[in-house]
């Protein structure tokens, strides 16, 4: 499998605060990460590095040619109900997802316009293209902007906490939908949903300042505590519930 990047002894940090250590990670063409740890540990930071919007303190990354120039690495970042106030349409802010390639002075050609109806149809949307942006559900609003990091075929597709803005009755079909676009694009995403996204990745990566990476989609209490990611697990049964560590 070919390495899409690969991360050397990367450290990161904001003025005097470290974020990032010592990280050692790399990340093939075939990959399903999941990004975990606790809030603060550093899960976005890693982001902002891959992107290109932070500079380590110290360590690099290297990328392979594919990704040298940024424009083949799509983009879903955190997203709440006030990103979504102003008068713009499904088809306009799937488009937008070219201005990294184009420039945003450019414009848009018949063939663009054609691979946006393309993106909006696969993404279950068609109904609704020309509808305003503020007038969807969350749901629906989330595949709109997954679109608009997609659209441009990125080899690389970083997802930055996808789940906080997903209802339940469209959860279960974008994990699929991630689970699809896993088969022509590598893909890393940042989740506090340990549960539900143990279904749908491949293998984790706990993140709390330092970087663990787990080779299996498997996790357990233990693991995380090895790793030095003290999040909740939640896991599913008969009856819901969740296993809490015991107070000393």
């Amino acid at each position: 499998m070919a390495l899409l990047f690969e991360i050397h002894s990367l450290s990161a940090s904001y003025g005097t605060n470290v974020v990032l250590e010592d990280v050692n990670f790399s990340v093939g063409e075939n990959d399903f990460i999941g990004v975990i740890g606790p809030n603060g540990g550093g899960k976005t930071t890693l982001l902002k590095i891959i992107l290109g919007l932070l500079k380590p303190v110290s360590g690099n990354i290297v990328f392979n040619a594919d990704l040298l120039d940024g424009k083949s690495i799509g983009y879903l970042p955190q997203m709440s109900t006030g990103d979504i106030n102003y008068p713009v349409t499904v088809t306009d802010i799937v488009l937008s997802g070219l201005m990294i390639r184009k420039g945003i002075l450019s414009g848009m050609t018949s063939a663009d316009k054609k691979k946006a109806v393309m993106i909006i149809d696969e993404l279950g949307l068609t109904e609704m293209a020309g509808s305003n942006i503020n007038e969807l559900s969350g749901g629906q609003m989330q595949r709109v902007f997954l679109g608009r990091a997609i659209i441009g075929d990125p080899k690389l597709l970083l997802l930055d906490e996808p789940g906080n803005f997903v209802d339940s009755t469209f959860e279960s079909d974008f994990y699929e939908k991630l689970k699809e676009l896993n088969s022509r694009m590598a893909i890393l995403m940042v989740s506090h949903d340990v549960g539900t996204i143990s279904s749908h990745i491949k293998s984790f990566a706990c993140v709390n300042r330092s970087l663990h990476y787990h080779d299996s989609r498997a996790i357990t209490n233990e693991d995380l505590l090895a790793y030095g990611c003290p999040i909740q697990l939640v896991t599913h049964g008969d009856i819901p519930h969740t296993v809490l560590k015991y107070h000393e």
